[in-house]
């Protein structure tokens, strides 16, 4: 099977129109007026009208109340929620129920996380999926960088793989984690919040050889 693939931070008609014609299946819009690669409702109300049937849409979201979101999907028909920060399993299962939509969880992957543990948290909380991805002090992903490879986990629930993915290595990360799922933003940009049309080609090349590999 394909690994299925996420573009996200998008902010432009254009790099919606080129993620879909490079076969991606997902497009992931950011909620977080720190990112440079964030939309406000009337943007991404907007950007969601470009996207075609088939292909689903991701709300990232990152500590925000359920008001905050509630205000959001009024406008914007988000497929499915992104939980990027803080958020306990409750609390992302409570918001989920609320506004009737699947999530899923990004976990920033640490040495001395019980990885194990924290997804069969999230999982028994009603996750579609965990995201890992990349930790860093500060940012909330996007951080051009990756963890290592090798603490993937093997699990019952989808992962999707995150951080410092691009061309040039979503290949091998594909080989080495077998994930369900890859997500990229910054790997296929010619600047913050800009997607380039040919990287996000390559990615996808890359992201085919990867996964006939996994089935040789």
């Amino acid at each position: 099977m394909r690994t299925r693939t996420k573009i996200c931070g998008i902010t432009r008609v254009q790099d919606i129109q080129s993620v879909v014609q490079a076969g991606a299946d997902a497009i992931g819009f950011v909620f977080f007026p720190p990112s440079p690669r964030s939309v406000n409702k009337e943007q991404a109300q907007l950007l969601i009208q470009y996207v075609p049937a088939y292909v689903q849409t991701v709300g990232l979201f990152v500590n925000a109340s359920l008001s905050e979101i509630q205000d959001i999907l009024n406008d914007v028909p988000l497929d499915i929620l992104q939980f990027h920060g803080d958020e306990t399993a409750d609390q992302c299962k409570e918001i989920a129920q609320a506004v009737g939509r699947r999530w899923y969880k990004a976990i920033q992957v640490k040495l001395d996380l019980d990885l194990i543990k924290i997804i069969k948290n999230y999982q028994q909380a009603g996750a579609s999926a965990v995201l890992l991805d990349a930790w860093h002090p500060e940012l909330k992903g996007g951080t051009g960088h990756h963890f290592n490879w090798m603490q993937f986990p093997k699990m019952d629930i989808p992962l999707i793989l995150a951080g410092g993915l691009k061309p040039e290595n979503i290949e091998d990360a594909i080989q080495t984690t077998r994930a369900y799922a890859v997500d990229v933003s910054g790997g296929v940009e010619s600047a913050k919040g800009i997607k380039d049309q040919q990287l996000i080609e390559r990615f996808m090349q890359g992201v085919l050889r990867g996964s006939a590999k996994q089935c040789d």
